[in-house]
């Protein structure tokens, strides 16, 4: 077997699991505290995303950043730059993005890859594959194969939401599409990653079942265009980039590993933070918990009395200590939930100055979050509701799709 590249799989640091596990399947920092970005850049090997790689991306497709590229939601890349390279010499890529169908109703934390990779589809005018992986959330929750799959159609319904380009985008269920092509892959991918390795990678314990250790390779194989016969027949050139959290790091440290000793090309990735719960910068947000969330489904009503309930305020606790110190920015949920989807960079900049500076209260601030928050969703909700079953057939047949560099 050839030598393994520990900069891919990722070797592990003394003393900082303690302090914070990001994985797929947990995310927690030392204490409840906040997740240490840059630590987590120093272990995984991946590389910050810089003001200059921004304005590149600008300059090639000739129109803004979006405000997760300009704001620094997606804050770290492995090979965006080979991305872009091979863009400005006139070669193409395709994106590949996916979701964990494991709930009815998507949070906002689960739009964000959405939102991002959309943008990227129209600035790049290139396609798109999106796994749902109804299988994973199979092996590793109390849910039936039918269960998974009933709610990996719901989740196909808000994603199709988003606005994707039909003749541009190919979404596919595990359970429905894996054997042929794609199942080749995953088997070359599985021979050359040792047991030893996965539990490096991944943290497998012996108490796990097989079917959580055979999985990886399904999430890995995506990123090769031969995967997709259908799609990329002759293309076995084409370059991938996957936008994704951070948290889905550790399977492509290991695909990027295996990559060029198959005969592919390894995939890019452009990584995005978490979106904080209401409570707080502790982790992702709990499903567990309705409150700690803001839902494609909450009416405006919801929204209002979670905002106004649970969003934690970096405000002071009375209105002259207020005025007088004014507000903690880096704690306030308010603050982060508005740089997220505030698109007016002057209205940011303007609310948290005031509200920094003690001159505007966490009531107005909510207030306009509030209406920001409600906004979307509302947008969404109508999207969503046009949404046919005829629709996610279209989107999920398997089909050439003729007009994907168009």
């Amino acid at each position: 077997m050839a030598a393994v590249d520990t900069k891919e799989v990722g070797a592990k640091v003394e003393g900082q699991e303690e302090e914070q596990v990001v994985n797929p399947w947990e995310v927690s920092a030392k204490d409840g505290g906040k997740i240490d970005y840059d630590k987590l850049i120093d272990r995984f090997g991946c590389q910050r995303l810089d003001q200059s790689l921004v304005q590149r991306v600008e300059r090639l497709t000739s129109r803004p950043a979006h405000v997760f590229l300009r704001r620094g939601v997606f804050f770290a890349h492995r090979d965006f730059n080979d991305i872009l390279d091979a863009y400005e010499r006139g070669d193409k890529f395709y994106l590949y993005t996916g979701r964990g169908p494991s709930s009815e109703a998507l949070h906002l934390g689960h739009l964000i890859p959405f939102m991002f990779t959309k943008y990227l589809q129209e600035a790049f005018k290139v396609p798109l594959v999106i796994q749902l992986t109804d299988d994973e959330k199979f092996l590793w929750k109390n849910l039936t194969v039918e269960e998974t799959q009933r709610l990996a159609r719901e989740n196909a319904k808000d994603i199709i939401a988003c606005g994707f380009d039909i003749s541009k985008t190919f979404i596919f269920s595990d359970f429905d599409f894996v054997g042929g092509a794609f199942y080749k892959n995953m088997v070359k991918v599985a021979k050359k990653v040792t047991y030893n390795q996965a539990v490096g990678i991944f943290g497998f314990t012996g108490e796990d079942h097989i079917g959580k250790v055979s999985f990886p390779p399904v999430q890995a194989v995506p990123s090769f265009p031969s995967s997709f016969p259908h799609l990329f027949s002759g293309k076995d050139n084409l370059r991938c980039l996957i936008p994704c959290a951070i948290d889905q790091d550790p399977y492509f440290r290991m695909t990027r590993d295996v990559a060029p000793r198959i005969g592919y090309h390894k995939p890019a990735l452009i990584e995005s933070s978490f979106f904080p719960a209401l409570q707080g910068e502790n982790g992702k947000m709990s499903a567990s918990d309705p409150n700690s969330a803001i839902y494609v489904t909450d009416s405006a009503k919801d929204i209002k009395n979670k905002v106004n309930r649970y969003a934690f305020s970096g405000g002071q606790d009375s209105v002259e200590k207020h005025r007088q110190l004014g507000a903690n920015l880096e704690v306030d949920i308010p603050i982060k939930y508005l740089s997220f989807f505030l698109d007016n960079d002057d209205e940011l900049e303007h609310i948290k100055k005031e509200y920094g500076a003690g001159r505007m209260l966490t009531g107005e601030v909510k207030q306009r979050l509030i209406l920001v928050l409600t906004e979307l969703v509302e947008r969404h909700r109508r999207a969503r509701a046009s949404v046919t079953e005829e629709m996610v057939d279209a989107f999920m047949a398997v089909r050439p799709l003729p007009h994907m560099f168009d």
